[in-house]
């Protein structure tokens, strides 16, 4: 448990007026006590060592020292829960999925304005990240560890083309979803994909996981058809859904209103899943803050289809597993790492028993 008291936030802005005006306004949110720094070594050494801040909002602009370089160094030796703020452009975007691969918690998007109807907006965004981040109570893990598989799909005597996979995340996620990517094998199932993140931010992490795992992995189209060894992540301002195709599924964008806060949504994404494929899918949810994802995952085990809820232990913040788990949604729980071979196992168990195949048992 944190000691009681505000939660104590440095920010770390090469733009003093900006990092000034953004601490004066997080001090009015109730329980935030927040403080401005330029980054520099020394302002910022005396600042880790008298204030103790819990939290760090650090511009990915900053370039004296280097933020992505500062980052590295703060989860060293520092290790606090960090947010980083990028701006929409492509260079702050791929700097973002950088920085997340690199171990940040979240990357917000750093407002160009510091007009009110712009800015407050941000702020209350921001203060509830910081919220959620200091509850941790612990160092934010370092990015799991995830070996590319050693199995194949086919050659294990599976048909990876008959079965959907379907991911949600939020807080953490950009990790676990890297570490599971990495242990999959290039002739997996499809695989769609919902991780809470603003939008246009992600078709750079889309790109960069593209270069680092072996399944392709891209920002969705609408209408497009996910195949074998295919990974498609959902845009950031609008709900993904999965619809029948001629042959197997594709995946549509609906609307752009909030469910359970968020678009898009895992709950909507999930409960698509749970209509059109049933005991042909696999559900999977990851790392984050509060409920979305959860009665999506029981609709889909309601369908037949085989659920797994990140492990309690591996996760950033256990919300939404656990929320899965508690209303029994979950029939497994794994690491993120470990879910490429528990889906193996599951697809040969429904070969081998297709009758069976909603009713796979937890182990």
């Amino acid at each position: 448990m944190r000691p009681t008291g505000p939660i104590r936030v440095l920010i770390i802005d090469a733009a003093p007026v900006f990092a000034r005006t953004l601490a004066a306004e997080l001090n009015r949110c109730a329980g935030l006590h927040a403080r401005a720094s330029g980054g520099y070594l020394e302002e910022l050494r005396g600042h880790l060592l008298q204030f103790h801040p819990e939290v760090i909002l650090l511009d990915l602009g900053l370039r004296q020292p280097d933020a992505l370089d500062l980052l590295h160094r703060l989860r060293g030796h520092y290790p606090v829960p960090i947010i980083v703020l990028a701006m929409d452009t492509t260079a702050g975007r791929d700097a973002a999925a950088l920085a997340l691969q690199r171990g940040a918690l979240e990357a917000v998007r750093r407002p160009d304005s510091l007009r009110p109807e712009v800015l407050l907006p941000h702020v209350y965004e921001l203060a509830a990240k910081i919220r959620v981040a200091a509850a941790l109570a612990r160092p934010v893990p370092m990015p799991l560890a995830g070996e590319a598989g050693q199995f194949s799909f086919r050659a294990s005597g599976t048909q990876p083309q008959q079965a959907l996979l379907a991911i949600g995340a939020s807080t953490g996620g950009t990790q676990a979803i890297e570490a599971l990517l990495a242990a999959m094998p290039d002739d997996c199932p499809p695989i769609v994909i919902v991780q809470h993140m603003p939008a246009g931010f992600t078709r750079a992490f889309a790109n960069r996981l593209n270069q680092r795992v072996p399944v392709c992995v891209r920002e969705a189209e609408d209408g497009e058809v996910p195949g074998v060894g295919e990974a498609l992540i959902a845009r950031g301002d609008t709900h993904l859904v999965v619809r029948s195709a001629a042959v197997g599924w594709r995946v549509q964008y609906t609307h752009q209103e909030p469910v359970n806060r968020h678009c898009p949504s895992v709950d909507v994404l999930f409960e698509s899943v749970a209509q059109v494929a049933r005991a042909r899918a696999v559900g999977v949810l990851l790392t984050g803050m509060g409920a979305d994802g959860a009665r999506g995952l029981l609709a889909m085990r309601a369908a037949g289809a085989a659920t797994i809820a990140q492990s309690a232990e591996t996760c950033v913040v256990y919300g939404m597993p656990k929320v899965a788990v508690d209303l029994g949604a979950a029939l497994h729980s794994a690491a993120p790492q470990d879910v490429p071979a528990l889906v193996l196992r599951i697809l040969q168990e429904r070969e081998h028993a297709p009758r069976a195949a909603g009713a796979v048992r937890a182990r």
